[in-house]
């Protein structure tokens, strides 16, 4: 039988080599008479020019590895070697040393990754051995940081074992009474109001060591909520509760309503909206009335206790307002089943006997109540739908415009001090004694230490022209002298962050494009889409080609999106002309995007990378790149985000404030809908968003290397400030591509699009 299938083979051989000739001239569109012709004499036997089969050979190979199918790839050109080594050359050796790099990779990963599951092995049997040791007290199940250790080492062990071990792992007796103690401990953390901790100590975990588990995941959310509706009602060093509230008006929900009754993308449940709004009312009963805060505040009355949960400290007012909600509860449920259900204005009137309630039990701030009301219910429509309140208007516009007046420098919290990341070209910062690593340990005055990242951004940042003055502290690497301490006061103005950047940036400023300096390969990162984009792009495209770019790698991971208009030009610079993204609304004509052929840059080879944290317009770019109307770039890395929606803003809401409302789903040019996450999770579904060509998962530790490199290579220091990169080390071309196995596979896909070019244009000169 063996021998039979030799022969068999052995006969087939020759046709197989047509059909794989052929195959190349459709793949490329490019030459299918120098390819398919002379193939006709290989057929009957006869000799052929080494090209036009190597050209055939290497053209499915490639297509091959465009899926990720290495292996594949690998054999069939060992096949083709091994039974017609004549008929291959250098290119198809070439490719094979392609694929030999991706294997070595792989493999290394591979090594890695089980080296990393054996290690947590043992630390989790260390784990045991202190568990049974307990009376040395060196090991403490019913400790939350002991807890916490063992959860973190179990969720590690899960990320690296494959199925198998992955069983084994779950069944381990100490492993089950490690997830029964964290559920303990949740409850009760839960029941003195520390739904934080909850959270980070122990359903954070549980989800990451279970996702498939709807039960751990629905409660982390429960968690999540709590808590920030806990923190709606504490001051900060940035805004106290009444001024983080300032401005909002039931008016503003009403005509928000209005507005999206027409204009929304779908016919709008209210029954739904309803349900979501009162039940954020339950909530906020339960967080009060659990929350330690406010159970301090009661046994101190009129001592400095908040004013703005005075009723809900007292039992009969609470009881009355979830009395009074379950009513409303129950209406909702009796107009769901009927066949005219709830209608707009019955929601509203729901809403008016919600505000009516809180005035005569709890009497929480009308303000408060309108936002937590609104903003449920609006939830209940998508995670997009908002209304952008007065007082955050600013923040709003600057997210969406990459621009704000500020100083000029990126933040980050070390080891919980507030630290410059990097500082801006050509700022305030940049020209000021600040610089890079430098701690920055108050600003005007107000110690950053337990200020939250968002709000110390908030009180650097100010209008263009005042003064904001920082108490910095400078590390010093040499641990026996102490750190410099000084004071640097910075005048605020105009900044644009750059949305487009390198895999590099010099001392100078200036972003590194080039990753491949032999075969001319080039890099771009788009961190979101603004304004400034596309021209930003295009000014580094220009500059790039100028030194005979032969292909490209745009990096879109962790961008979210941005402006539609700035995705559409992105998108455009590489298609000839044809459809970019259908935009379809709930009413109306759709609307198209079609692209120029004024501006298209040439046709070389294309890679974008892209991960869950890719949403919005990197989907249309991605989409519509990778599209099979097209198929002009390949896609290496995950899943994108699976937003699959289009945002419009509008005033109506009217007295400064807006609303963001979904208006649009959005199809790619085959007129394939890009499918929303939360949609899809609630039909049990996990095609959303965009899926990769190439799929390459990372691990939390090549995450972690990741960023590391990513991140001293992002870094902006003042070299003019003598104190050195303050201990950034720039890492090399070799070490970030180590650092980064979705850049590194991208890399080889676009070398191999270059070798494939190059065999069909030596099989066309032989021709």
């Amino acid at each position: 039988m063996q021998n039979m299938r030799y022969v068999i083979r052995k006969l087939m051989w020759p046709v197989w080599l047509v059909a794989i000739a052929l195959l190349s001239a459709a793949y490329t569109g490019r030459i299918p008479e120098s390819v398919s012709a002379p193939l006709a004499v290989v057929a009957n036997g006869s000799s052929s020019p080494t090209g036009s089969v190597e050209s055939g050979i290497v053209a499915q190979a490639c297509e091959l590895i465009y899926e990720g199918k290495f292996d594949a790839a690998d054999e069939l050109i060992k096949h083709t070697r091994q039974y017609y080594p004549a008929q291959l050359n250098e290119t198809a050796g070439e490719l094979l040393g392609i694929i030999d790099q991706y294997q070595d990779m792989s493999q290394q990963r591979k090594a890695d990754r089980e080296a990393a599951y054996a290690e947590t092995l043992t630390e989790l049997e260390n784990l045991q051995v202190q568990d049974a040791n307990d009376a040395n007290d060196v090991y403490d199940v019913n400790d939350v940081n002991d807890v916490v250790e063992a959860l973190s080492v179990i969720a590690k062990a899960g990320e690296f074992a494959d199925r198998r071990q992955e069983e084994q792992l779950m069944s381990d007796e100490f492993v089950k009474q490690t997830l029964q103690e964290a559920i303990d401990k949740a409850a009760k953390f839960e029941v003195e109001g520390k739904w934080l901790e909850a959270y980070t100590n122990c359903y954070y975990w549980l989800r990451a060591i279970d996702p498939n588990n709807d039960g751990y995941s629905d409660y982390a959310e429960q968690l999540l909520d709590k808590a920030a509706l806990a923190m709606v009602f504490e001051d900060n060093p940035c805004e106290t509760t009444e001024e983080r509230f300032l401005g909002v008006k039931k008016e503003m929900f009403l005509r928000a309503i209005e507005f999206l009754d027409t204009r929304y993308v779908e016919t709008i449940k209210y029954e739904k909206m309803a349900a979501k709004a009162v039940t954020r009312c339950k909530l906020l009963a339960e967080v009060i009335g659990a929350s330690s805060q406010f159970a301090e505040d009661s046994q101190n009355q009129g001592q400095d206790s908040s004013s703005a949960t005075k009723g809900m400290r007292h039992p009969e007012g609470l009881s009355a307002w979830l009395s009074g909600l379950d009513s409303q509860m129950d209406e909702i449920k009796a107009a769901s089943g009927r066949r005219d259900g709830l209608d707009r204005k019955k929601f509203l009137h729901i809403l008016e006997e919600v505000l009516k309630l809180n005035k005569s039990t709890v009497e929480l701030p009308r303000q408060v109540l309108i936002s937590q009301f609104s903003e449920a219910a609006l939830s209940a429509l998508d995670p997009y739908t908002v209304i952008i309140w007065p007082k955050q208007i600013q923040d709003f516009e600057q997210m969406m415009t990459n621009e704000f007046m500020g100083i000029g420098i990126e933040i980050s919290k070390r080891k919980g001090l507030l630290t410059v990341s990097s500082l801006l070209l050509d700022t305030p910062a940049f020209n000021s004694d600040l610089d890079a690593g430098d701690v920055i340990e108050a600003v005007n005055g107000l110690e950053t230490k337990d200020m939250s990242l968002a709000c110390a951004a908030k009180k650097i940042k100010g209008r263009a022209g005042t003064e904001v003055e920082l108490r910095v502290r400078r590390p010093c690497e040499d641990k026996t002298v102490e750190d410099k301490v000084f004071h640097v006061t910075i005048t605020r103005d105009r900044i644009v962050v750059p949305t487009v950047r390198g895999w590099q940036r010099t001392n100078g400023g200036k972003w590194l494009h080039m990753v491949d300096e032999q075969n001319k390969i080039g890099f771009v990162r788009l961190t979101s889409f603004s304004t400034d984009t596309a021209p930003g792009l295009e000014r580094v495209l220009d500059d790039l080609e100028s030194q005979g770019l032969r292909g490209l790698i745009l990096d879109l991971r962790w961008n979210t999106g941005g402006l539609l208009d700035s995705a559409v030009a992105v998108a455009d610079k590489f298609i000839e002309d044809g459809l970019i993204v259908k935009r379809k609304p709930g009413h109306g004509m759709p609307d198209w995007e079609f692209a120029k052929k004024k501006g298209t840059h040439p046709d070389y080879p294309l890679v974008i990378l892209v991960n869950a944290s890719s949403a919005s317009a990197s989907e249309i770019v991605a989409g519509a790149l990778a599209d099979k109307k097209y198929e002009r770039a390949v896609l290496v890395g995950g899943r994108t985000h699976g937003k699959g929606s289009v945002q419009g803003i509008t005033g109506a809401p009217r007295d400064r404030a807006q609303l963001k409302y979904t208006m649009a789903y959005y199809h790619l040019p085959s007129d394939q809908k890009v499918e929303s996450r939360d949609a899809m999770k609630e039909q049990g579904k996990t095609d959303w968003g965009v899926a990769p060509d190439v799929e390459i998962k990372l691990t939390s530790d090549e995450l972690r290397k990741l960023y590391e490199v990513q991140r001293n290579n992002d870094v902006l220091v003042n070299a003019g400030h003598g104190n050195g990169s303050n201990g950034v080390r720039k890492h090399t071309i070799e070490e970030t591509l180590a650092s980064d196995p979705q850049l590194a596979v991208g890399l080889l896909i676009v070398k191999s699009k270059l070798l494939q070019d190059q065999t069909l244009t030596l099989a066309r000169m032989g021709n």
